[in-house]
């Protein structure tokens, strides 16, 4: 029992381990390197080696952030450039009006953070900077109203290498707000955003917290939602696509005829149809693919009196379609069928089709999941006395 309670002491003293892997660590300690030896060497050959290792610290320090922790609101492009003119600047005024002091170094420390805060460019190595610029030595000093050039030299190279890096290492950076999906043009938020956690939810806790947290508003929604994904998973038993898919699939050739695609969609009460050749899945067509062509069909044109072509579903069929695998998890089809506006998924195995995954199946195996869980939690009930 001893021991157990002092290993349990021991885990909390501990820091949290890092959600990255080794070669995260490996990619980001490789820029850093990258972006301080360029940002170094570049501003030596401008200014010269005295200045450019002076300015070298808060460099460093700003190296770390945009690409060991890339997605955090400290670490973009204007944090960094606005920082580093932002403390520049003060920390020369403050030497030119008071001096090279300790308390002047502080107090432009603090005049630096208000202003990054007001700025929305916090960016903690601009602390170090503004008390660079006022404990500076000679041969900064002499630079004058110059120095600003080689600070913001330093941190323009910086953010260029962060940038090509990080995209070239396959990270999204600068990080910007992701586009929202408007399948349908309208003002409605999507179908799984009008339940859980929404965008205010978010904003009004971030609020009511108070503090900085370091992290995007965009980042923590995105950790929600896949917090909330792998619930689901674990709430749905794993459940794939082969227990709710149809496996008496209705489908159409390349030269089925307009007239006998409606037929079989009306007879089956069905709003897509697999196109398969020779056994493969080529296509697949929907009643928003025949409309058109029948609502031509319906117009009056002269070379109608001579007859009319038929029209073939190879003519009006979506040849890019989206499949799943009999084994993919139910979860997974949400968003495929809910947001991207699919009604039908094929489901192939082998390279054919065994079945399609509807709406009306997803809604059935949901149904039955409910059913099953509200089941269970009746068991557990304490009977009344």
């Amino acid at each position: 029992m001893p021991a157990s309670r002092s290993e349990s002491r021991l885990q909390r003293l501990l820091p949290a381990p890092l959600n990255t892997s080794p070669k995260e660590w490996l990619r980001a300690g490789a820029g850093a390197l990258l972006g301080l030896f360029l940002a170094g060497w570049l501003t030596s050959l401008a200014y010269g080696p005295g200045i450019a290792l002076h300015l070298l610290g808060p460099l460093a320090a700003s190296a770390v952030l945009v690409f060991a922790v890339h997605s955090g609101p400290l670490a973009q492009p204007w944090p960094v450039l606005g920082s580093y003119a932002l403390a520049g600047a003060v920390g020369l005024a403050m030497r030119q009006g008071f001096g090279p002091e300790l308390w002047v170094a502080a107090a432009a420390l603090a005049i630096s953070v208000l202003l990054m805060c007001l700025l929305r460019c916090l960016h903690p190595p601009g602390g170090g900077v503004a008390v660079s610029a006022v404990l500076a030595d000679s041969g900064l000093t002499a630079l004058g109203d110059h120095l600003l050039e080689p600070v913001l030299l330093n941190a323009l190279i910086l953010v260029t290498v962060a940038v090509l890096y990080n995209r070239l290492t396959g990270v999204r950076y600068p990080k910007g707000n992701a586009p929202r999906k408007e399948l349908h043009h309208t003002h409605d938020p999507l179908p799984s955003e009008r339940v859980g956690v929404s965008g205010a939810d978010l904003d009004q806790a971030l609020e009511e917290l108070g503090e900085f947290v370091d992290v995007t508003r965009d980042e923590l929604e995105r950790i929600i939602l896949a917090t909330e994904q792998h619930a689901l998973q674990r709430s749905l038993g794993g459940i794939t696509a082969a227990s709710v898919m149809s496996r008496d699939v209705q489908f159409a050739s390349p030269d089925t005829t307009l007239e006998q695609a409606w037929t079989m969609l009306a007879s089956h009460h069905l709003k897509t149809l697999p196109v398969l050749q020779h056994g493969k899945l080529v296509g697949i067509v929907s009643l928003s693919d025949l409309v058109g062509p029948a609502m031509q069909r319906g117009q009056f044109r002269w070379r109608g009196l001579f007859g009319r072509k038929a029209v073939r579903m190879a003519q009006v069929m979506s040849r890019r379609v989206i499949s799943v695998s009999s084994q993919h998890p139910l979860e997974r089809l949400l968003p495929l069928l809910c947001e991207q506006g699919l009604h039908c998924l094929p489901v192939i195995d082998a390279g054919q089709l065994v079945g399609v995954v509807t709406q009306t199946d997803l809604i059935a195996g949901l149904k039955r999941q409910l059913l099953s869980a509200a089941g269970t939690a009746s068991d557990h009930r304490v009977p009344a006395l």
